[in-house]
């Protein structure tokens, strides 16, 4: 598995919709649904950080480790 996206989660959390959260953050919807699905190869901290900012969360609750 290794690196887990748990973005859908804080969105829920948050009663956010996904095309919110990238309008707030200035990426495309198309963008945050690679994030989202875990299909992206690298992020940015400066994402990272306006989407921790927006969702008042930590990267950790994003991100998780999980082992194969």
């Amino acid at each position: 598995m290794g690196i887990v996206i748990n973005l859908d989660v804080m969105l829920a959390k948050r009663k956010m919709k996904s095309n919110e959260l990238a309008e707030i953050i200035g990426i495309t919807t198309a963008n945050l649904s690679i994030l989202k699905t875990g299909k992206a190869k690298a992020v940015r901290f400066s994402t990272l950080e306006a989407i921790c900012k927006a969702l008042d969360c930590q990267p950790a609750d994003i991100l998780e480790y999980r082992e194969e």
